[in-house]
């Protein structure tokens, strides 16, 4: 498999498209376009993750999950990460961010950080649904993502202020 982004080259630097509004940072809060192949034999379903490591939580920081998003899409619109989810497929849905929402938050390091590294991820999954309560955390749906993954593909983004 392999995931690419029209807008985004791997270890480029995110855009103001990217940043997030709020926190202190007055970005667009998009999500990028992305593309990927078709995963392995047996892929039911995707799923979307975007994160950060290098947040200063002790445990990395949840920017972006996608679930359920049907065996037949390998791409979403820029901009599908918006609260409304109409750009996402039918079925997909957004998990739980560390922001407490349900859609794509952009990046928003402190300043003065190092540059921060934003791993985007797709996974293909032996399931085609990942059944689990709206509210749940981003650790649990990797839990699921994890323990039914046939591949995935990923690109990192950097970002400072």
């Amino acid at each position: 498999m392999t995931l690419k982004s029209p807008t985004l080259k791997p270890g480029a630097t995110l855009t103001k498209e990217q940043e997030f509004n709020g926190f202190g940072c007055a970005g667009k809060n998009q999500s990028p376009a992305l593309k990927w192949t078709a995963g392995p034999k047996g892929t039911q379903s995707y799923a979307i993750t975007v994160y950060d490591p290098d947040a200063p939580t002790g445990s990395g920081w949840w920017h972006w999950v996608v679930y359920n998003i049907p065996a037949q899409v390998t791409e979403l619109a820029a901009g599908a990460g918006d609260a409304t989810g109409k750009l996402l497929p039918a079925n997909a849905i957004q998990g739980r961010t560390d922001f407490g929402t349900h859609e794509f938050g952009g990046a928003c390091p402190p300043v003065g950080d190092k540059p921060h590294r934003y791993i985007f991820t797709v996974h293909a999954l032996k399931i085609e649904k990942i059944d689990v309560p709206a509210e749940s955390s981003a650790a649990l749906v990797g839990f699921m993502i994890h323990g039914n993954s046939l591949g995935t593909a990923s690109f990192t983004a950097k970002y400072r202020r």
